[in-house]
């Protein structure tokens, strides 16, 4: 399983948002600082999030997403506001490896047909939601600001119409609470995709990534190919190096 190292941008600097509500925000200072300590400390990937695009479209950010993708010598993937073709392609050009579409994914299918038939291998998408009543799973867009009105079985249904590169799947309810990840959402996600699928929310130390490791889908086989770790590793509560061990 690999280790993804998150940096949410909002403002030109690393925060940190409790369970997506842009009111409950921890700053972490330069993203480019934060970034340059996860990956001499092994991380397999930087995860990057405009949460500033992903909320009204700006491209504050975009700036910042590039200089890294320019100095990171390990792969980047990154979403939030990601909207459009020349979006997504200049990205890619700028040296992301993976861009992430969230709510343009299932808000204009044209457009994930399309890019992911131009990029193959270089396209996710990232399905965010809330439990609800107990076992419904919502998916939530813009910014985790609203609904989308589809169960995530329904979204996985409706994406993989595409050549996806893989699944980010948050557990919007334990993002950022450090509680452990949402491993029954998980468990649901592998019997339903085939591609890999990369967990987030939760996450509070290396026993929890040693749990996410060893999670297997009875019927498919299928395991978890990667974890997002952001707060847990800003708070100290483990290392990026004691992470990627645990990941194994």
């Amino acid at each position: 399983m690999e280790l993804l190292a998150a940096i949410d941008l909002r403002g030109g600097g690393a925060v940190r948002l409790l369970k997506g509500d842009y009111e409950k925000e921890t700053s972490y200072g330069d993203p480019l600082e934060l970034a340059e300590t996860f990956w001499a400390g092994g991380a397999d990937w930087l995860h990057l999030v405009d949460l500033d695009a992903a909320r009204d479209g700006g491209r504050a950010n975009r700036s910042i997403i590039k200089t890294l993708a320019e100095r990171s010598p390990v792969p980047i993937e990154a979403g939030g506001g990601i909207r459009s073709d020349d979006d997504v392609t200049e990205l890619l050009e700028a040296g992301v490896q993976r861009v992430i579409l969230g709510t343009a994914a299932l808000e204009d299918p044209g457009l994930l047909a399309r890019v992911t038939a131009r990029h193959p291998g270089h396209v996710a998408v990232g399905l965010d939601y809330h439990r609800r009543d107990g076992d419904r799973l919502e998916v939530a867009v813009r910014g985790w600001l609203q609904g989308a009105g589809v169960t995530l079985s329904e979204a996985i249904s409706r994406v993989l119409e595409n050549d996806v590169a893989a699944l980010i799947v948050t557990a919007i309810d334990r993002d950022g609470t450090l509680v452990g990840p949402d491993v029954e959402g998980l468990l649901g996600v592998l019997a339903e995709s085939p591609v890999p699928a990369i967990a987030s929310g939760g996450v509070g130390g290396a026993d929890d990534l040693r749990a996410l490791a060893r999670v297997r889908e009875t019927s498919s086989g299928r395991m978890v190919a990667g974890c997002i770790v952001g707060k847990a590793l800003v708070e100290g509560r483990l290392t990026v190096a004691e992470a990627v061990a645990a990941c194994g």
